[in-house]
């Protein structure tokens, strides 16, 4: 229970803090697997050095998530994962030696696994029946932040060089973190016990949350191979310049931002949510799969304006689905489990396909990420099956 009421300028703070967050981390993405090629790292080292992005999410979400519900505190994580993603901006900025860069990307690792103070704090400015709908805007707010951060790196590096994209994320963190220190934080009722050791088990077993977990770690390690990982180096193949990447981006990116909008709002609440998400899967292994046959930038682009559209379906329902029927008091250690969970697939896509592309080319790990699209969608209809008849056909969260 809030005991003072959220005003339009808190949620102005926070929905500045949270562009800045991510814009910072994702101003030098698209340009961050070409510029460690140009450095001289092989698709094994830059698959390691993207996962390791993962790789810490992987091992520190699930304890932050646990750890902030223990306090009943959210704000100081985010204070926290602004000023790491300052440090990894700096690393990658100050040196161009590949072994900061890997240190540099498992740091902005720690920052994005902040996140779950993020969505948890932010969820807990709206009613629970409202949820979805703050979890559909703060998933906007996040894809806006990424569009335009990304939209701009290719641009920024033609201009001012590699590094350019590292010391831009580098000031945007500064202003987020000292925007960050401003966010106001509902003080919980005095009733509600931290949560114990004992109730974590029973968490983690939801049914939705387990559903959720899985099927978001097959969707991050598809978005990690292909815009967030390999798809720019397909561009540079083709001979893309700098600037073309920037158009890239955009391709994908525009449809993203607009799919994670009417996923919840339109497609889940009119088709239901498992057909949503077959729909999803389904396009995003097509289009994954033709990224390699795309031999100028138009086509490309095409692929992604597809991909970036289908990828965006299944984000905003997972989270969602991850907090759906927790507890309130419950639920940061819900989203670590779910977070830290996905992050499986941050760390382990890019990895299996830096492997599978050093062996015989880009098109490995565009094919195994096809195939991943496939299984999702199977198991969407699997569990679409077996859950007819039940009364959730899409996410809402009606328990207080």
């Amino acid at each position: 229970m809030q005991t003072h009421k959220i005003e339009r300028k808190d949620h102005l703070i926070f929905v500045l803090v949270t562009f800045m967050y991510w814009s910072s981390q994702y101003v030098y993405t698209p340009i961050l697997s070409p510029y460690l090629e140009y450095k001289g790292a092989s698709y094994m080292l830059i698959g390691v050095i993207l996962s390791s992005y993962g790789v810490t999410q992987l091992l520190i979400r699930l304890p932050l998530g646990i750890l902030s519900d223990y306090m009943k505190a959210r704000k100081p994580f985010i204070v926290v994962g602004m000023a790491t993603s300052l440090l990894s901006c700096l690393g990658l900025a100050a040196t161009d030696h590949v072994g900061w860069a890997l240190f540099s990307r498992a740091v902005a690792g720690i920052s994005a696994s902040t996140w779950v103070a993020f969505t948890v704090l932010y969820s807990s400015y709206f009613i629970s029946s409202n949820v979805t709908k703050a979890m559909s805007t703060i998933h906007f707010i996040t894809v806006t932040a990424q569009l335009i951060g990304m939209g701009v790196s290719g641009y920024l590096v033609s201009k001012w060089g590699w590094l350019a994209p590292f010391w831009i994320g580098a000031a945007v963190a500064i202003i987020g973190f000292i925007l960050s220190l401003l966010i106001r934080e509902p003080h919980q009722s005095p009733s509600r016990k931290p949560i114990q050791p004992k109730d974590l088990t029973g968490v983690m077993k939801e049914p939705i949350l387990l559903k959720a977990s899985f099927l978001s770690i097959i969707a991050h390690s598809i978005l990690f191979i292909t815009m967030y990982g390999f798809t720019p180096l397909q561009a540079v193949k083709i001979g893309a310049g700098k600037e073309d990447i920037s158009l890239l981006v955009l391709s994908f990116m525009l449809p993203h931002a607009i799919a994670t909008i009417m996923a919840g709002r339109y497609f889940a609440a009119k088709f239901g949510l498992w057909p949503t998400l077959t729909v999803g899967f389904l396009g995003s292994a097509i289009f994954t799969v033709v990224i390699p046959f795309a031999d100028t930038m138009f086509a490309l682009c095409l692929t992604q304006v597809g991909n970036g559209f289908a990828q965006g379906v299944g984000f905003p329902l997972f989270l969602g689905m991850a907090i759906q029927s927790i507890d309130r008091e419950k639920r940061a250690t819900a989203m670590g489990f779910y977070q830290a969970i996905y992050s499986l697939g941050i760390f382990s896509g890019p990895f299996v396909a830096g492997w599978l592309n050093s062996g015989g080319g880009l098109e490995h790990g565009f094919f195994f990420a096809g195939l991943s699209g496939l299984l999702a969608a199977g198991l969407s209809i699997y569990w679409s099956r077996t859950e007819k008849g039940a009364p959730m056909t899409s996410v809402s969260v009606n328990r207080k």
